[in-house]
């Protein structure tokens, strides 16, 4: 609260200073600031299977309504403000909300309660190609991001300058010092090697939903100095993009990120335009070593040909196993804020991070626009071939799926979607039993 007091003085002593003989640019400051937001309504229904004769299979079901409004300042001598106000609300759910047997833990807070937060508040100042921003607010980056996958996102209070004065190449440079986990993390309930490699909290993913908390005490329950980044992004055209990241997570580990895009011209017809994508992260652990040993590398590629229309991808990737004296975590990626760039993931299944996965992705998407339908839909199946001492699983796992995502022309900026997977052996015990799921969503948002 304390920085944010700060925060706060530090942003009114600029409009001030901007301000002086000039009371009128700072009136149409605001009066000509923008609003935006998204209206969300989520309904999802999951089919637990259990092949345990000791577990019963049961539904569960849940259903919310939310989203955020935000307001922006026009800028004033390159500065400006903006803030913004998420909300998430349960309707027609189960009276006994915390039986996760009954109500699914995905779209609300902690105790699958009803909670409304300020999720960014921030200052930016913009200076030719340089941009400075600072507080509370969203971030999607490689390794630290929103995975907007159920109601809320997640959040971040970060410090973050970024530049673009060397032609096709933008540069970054920021802090990270506090994580406030969306709702979709909840899904990793006490977090464990499955929650951390999966985007959230090695200790406890269930309950610290929605507040903003040191993002040392978020992953390992131990506070840290948070995480330190810097990129370079070069974007030569469509036929070339290559980016690096570095994060520092003070105590806990470093990670580097690079992916590289290329495309190409097809030289048996123009009608297909393929491209091929490779990505790796490589991390080790630093300082206090809080996560314990962590000495991992994972690589993957994924080939996509386009043709008008209709797109088809297939990817592979690949982690090196641990030995049998090693710990879970040794050579798994570890990713406890959010994010989740890998190419083979699910819709659910995340094993991909998991050590010594082979881990392969087909997709198919066709677009219906030249039909007369603003519709795009998805199939996809992916299979993660899990090795031994990964920590969480003793068996194989797959996950199957399908993404409709469509635009009714009638109503502007409305996007309704509906989504499905199905995993097959999810999680396979030391016993041979398994678990797997039917998992059905339905999305409404409604963006202005």
């Amino acid at each position: 609260m304390k920085k944010y007091i700060a925060l706060s003085a530090v942003a009114m002593s600029f409009v001030a200073a901007a301000s002086l003989n000039a009371a009128d640019d700072v009136s149409s400051m605001f009066a000509e600031g923008k609003v935006s937001g998204q209206l969300r309504e989520f309904s999802i229904s999951r089919t637990m299977d259990y092949s345990n004769p000791a577990l019963n299979d049961y539904t569960r079901n849940a259903n919310a309504i939310g989203g955020y409004l935000k307001y922006e300042t026009a800028a004033l001598k390159g500065l400006s403000l903006g803030t913004a106000f998420y909300t998430t609300n349960g309707f027609l759910n189960d009276s006994t909300k915390t039986d996760y047997t009954q109500v699914d833990q995905t779209l609300l807070g902690k105790n699958n309660e009803n909670y409304s937060m300020l999720g960014e508040a921030f200052i930016q100042y913009k200076m030719a190609n340089t941009t400075f921003k600072a507080g509370r607010q969203k971030l999607d980056t490689p390794m630290l991001g929103s995975d907007d996958a159920r109601m809320l996102p997640n959040l971040f209070e970060a410090y973050v300058l970024t530049n673009k004065d060397i032609a096709n190449t933008t540069l970054m440079a920021g802090h990270v010092s506090k994580f406030a986990q969306g709702t979709f993390g909840r899904a990793y309930g006490a977090g464990g090697i499955l929650g951390s490699t999966a985007g959230y909290s090695s200790w406890d993913a269930l309950n610290q939903v929605g507040e903003f908390k040191n993002m040392g005490t978020y992953a390992v329950n131990k506070s840290t100095d948070g995480v330190s980044m810097v990129s370079a992004t070069y974007v030569m055209s469509e036929a070339l993009k290559v980016q690096l990241w570095d994060y520092y997570a003070y105590n806990i580990m470093n990670t580097i990120y690079g992916q590289a895009d290329f495309a190409w011209k097809c030289v048996a017809t123009d009608m297909v335009k393929p491209s091929l994508s490779i990505q790796m992260i490589n991390e080790n652990e630093v300082g206090d070593d809080l996560m314990g040993k962590i000495d991992s590398f994972y690589w993957a590629a994924k080939f996509d040909a386009k043709i008008q229309n209709f797109t088809a991808s297939i990817a592979y990737s690949q982690t090196d196993s641990n030995d049998a004296t090693g710990a879970a975590r040794e050579n798994a990626i570890t990713s406890p804020w959010g994010g989740m760039p890998a190419f083979t993931q699910g819709m659910v299944t995340r094993h991909m991070f998991l050590a010594g996965t082979d881990a392969y992705k087909a997709a198919l998407s066709y677009n219906f626009k030249d039909l007369g339908a603003n519709v795009l839909a998805t199939l996809y199946y992916a299979d993660f071939d899990m090795a031994s001492n990964n920590g969480y699983t003793f068996g194989d796992a797959s996950e199957s799926g399908f993404d409709v995502i469509y635009k009714p022309a009638i109503v502007k900026n409305l996007e309704l979607r509906l989504r499905a997977n199905y995993a097959e052996d999810f999680n396979v015990n030391a016993a041979g039993a398994t678990t797997g799921w039917d998992e059905y969503r339905f999305i409404a948002n409604y963006n202005f």
